[in-house]
């Protein structure tokens, strides 16, 4: 079990990997679930997604050398929220979403993020534009979730995910059509983060997209690839660079 979840052979690779597109598979199913009436057949679906998040949970509680530690990490106690929300039904499915933060621990992690780089020459080539990104749709598909948990059974022009997907990413780009609002003081706070935090990730990835922190131009002595713009000497081996740039800001 440590192999799986902590080794470097091919089979924990794939494992993990596993785990991510079962993260995305429990996204796209609370998302889809949220415009049909809850039958015997979706809460048999929410059990079987609980059981394998609480198996998942629970092994890597085993393998943890700190387990008192492990317990009160944020990606923990995201994971006890997602069983809570699937198996027991006095939680109701709205809070499904906190499950997407087990996606954002995944994708952070050193182990994933270097097999991605070794694995997909895209991600190596466009690392900071895709977390940029990533980081991005985590928090709007998180403010999504939390808008619609908390909004959908007392304000009226919230009823289902796509009604808070609109107001999260017309108040995110500051539009603001005015046509959806959220009721109460709690509602009013989630706006002001959403125009806060939102805006701010908007600008970073706009940053990375359009000026990169980093520029590629291979070191002749060591071939180290990424320098920052204003570098003179390579980081990794002191050797001259020329790097033509327009300069910083």
């Amino acid at each position: 079990m440590t192999e799986l979840y902590k080794g470097e052979t091919d089979r924990a690779h794939r494992f993990r990997y596993g785990i991510l597109i079962f993260d995305l598979v429990t996204i796209g199913f609370v998302i889809v679930t949220s415009f049909v009436e809850h039958g015997l057949a979706i809460e048999i679906a929410d059990a079987v997604f609980g059981v394998v998040i609480l198996a998942d949970f629970i092994a890597r509680l085993v393998i943890s050398g700190h387990r008192v530690r492990f317990l009160f990490r944020l990606a923990t106690l995201a994971d006890l929220a997602a069983i809570v929300s699937f198996i027991a039904p006095i939680a109701g499915e709205g809070l499904g979403f906190l499950r997407i933060l087990r996606t954002l621990r995944l994708l952070h992690t050193y182990q994933l993020l270097d097999r991605l780089r070794r694995d997909f020459r895209f991600f190596r080539e466009n690392e900071e534009i895709v977390i940029a990104a990533v980081n991005l749709v985590v928090f709007l598909f998180v403010m999504t979730g939390l808008i619609y948990a908390t909004q959908e059974k007392v304000n009226p022009q919230i009823q289902n995910y796509a009604d808070a997907l609109y107001f999260t990413v017309t108040t995110l780009t500051t539009t603001g059509f005015g046509d959806i609002t959220l009721q109460g003081t709690w509602g009013r706070m989630l706006s002001v983060a959403v125009m806060i935090f939102g805006v701010t990730l908007f600008l970073r990835l706009a940053q990375v997209l359009f000026r990169p922190t980093k520029v590629k131009h291979a070191c002749p002595e060591c071939g180290l690839l990424l320098h920052d713009i204003d570098a003179v000497h390579c980081k990794h081996c002191g050797h001259g660079l020329r790097i033509e740039t327009e300069g910083t800001y």
